[in-house]
């Protein structure tokens, strides 16, 4: 099959023909791709940021955000038959632990990263398990949701934490409306009734946000702070949500988080840099998020379903992997880059 495999850090990567996944264990599930989307992640581990963290070993397959139509099926698999649509949770998880065991299976002790540190689906076939696959409503087209799989998981499981937080007439600010962030405003504005202000430096970015659920829109133009301030009735939001965490996004944000406030990191690349006395005499909280659970994404697809939450799309053929990779670098791409074989 054909496969974008990555040989050497700081390299581009190539399409090379590589051996079809097979079945290895009883609960494997081979996925034939529907589509595989474009995560500034992936940039990422082209550089080498992951090299450390992942210790995978080189030449591999990158993709981490991967939908598509069961394959074939392990002997212990149950209620799955090839030709089902389904979109993966980007895990493969044991489901013995004790994190998978509290439903926390994204902190599995054992779980393999499709993508990340192990094969995964800028590819033709990707090996998975069971515990991975989330079967596609039938409104679903694989294509049109791969890049929920991480990107819209992401956002979700965010979203879900501040929403669970947040009550009534509390004000809320989601910093990025990119790849990211038009998620992440779209399920605000389904799991949340508090008010909903955006901050993006695009003003396409922002118009969108405005047409899919953002009570307020602000500019970053180095006064995104005082302005947020100033709907805020000088106090900030109950919640800072920060897409972005780089290029000032940060310090921005920080600026706009209102005392005893919840501010949750997604976005990763700067530094978080907050005097002690200042967290301890506002009593603000910093919160990370990695990626969602199975359940989330279970959740998450019962939005797409009910056209709640939806992708803004440029698919791209396999074979133009390097050219979407190099839009997406370049901001070319709106909302999410889906590679489909």
């Amino acid at each position: 099959m054909k496969a974008v495999q990555l040989a050497a850090y700081d390299s581009k990567p190539e399409l090379v023909e590589v051996a079809d996944p097979v079945i290895e264990s009883p609960l494997d599930v081979i996925v034939k791709i529907g589509g595989a989307g474009v995560c500034r992640t992936d940039l990422h581990i082209i550089e080498g940021q992951w090299e450390q963290k992942s210790g995978v070993t080189l030449p591999y397959t990158i993709g981490h955000e991967n939908a598509g139509w069961i394959e074939a099926v392990g002997p212990a698999v149950t209620g799955l038959r090839p030709g089902d649509p389904v979109i993966l949770h980007p895990l493969m998880t044991c489901g013995l632990c004790r994190a998978c065991r509290a439903g926390d299976d994204v902190h599995c002790a054992s779980s393999q990263f499709p993508g990340i540190d192990t094969n995964g689906g800028y590819a033709e076939y990707l090996r998975t398990n069971a515990r991975a696959v989330v079967k596609l409503d039938s409104a679903l087209v694989p294509a049109d949701v791969a890049a929920l799989a991480d990107a819209g998981l992401t956002a979700y499981h965010a979203v879900a934490k501040a929403a669970r937080a947040l009550r009534p007439g509390d004000k809320a600010v989601l910093i990025g409306a990119g790849g990211l962030g038009h998620i992440g405003i779209q399920v605000f504005a389904a799991l949340s009734s508090a008010e909903m202000i955006v901050v993006d430096r695009s003003p396409a970015a922002l118009a969108l946000a405005q047409e899919i659920g953002a009570h307020h829109t602000v500019q970053a133009d180095g006064n995104e702070a005082a302005a947020v301030l100033e709907l805020t009735g000088g106090n900030g939001a109950e919640a800072v949500i920060d897409f972005v965490g780089e290029g000032g996004a940060i310090e921005a944000g920080v600026a706009m988080l209102r005392r005893a406030g919840n501010y949750y990191v997604i976005g990763y690349g700067g530094v978080l840099s907050v005097p002690t006395i200042d967290i301890i005499s506002t009593e603000i909280n910093f919160i990370g998020n990695l990626v969602g659970s199975y359940n989330d994404l279970v959740e998450l697809m019962v939005l797409a379903a009910q056209n709640r939450v939806r992708l803004h799309t440029t698919r791209y053929a396999l074979d133009d992997f390097a050219a979407a990779l190099r839009d997406l670098d370049a901001g070319r791409v709106r909302g999410r880059a889906i590679l489909v074989p």
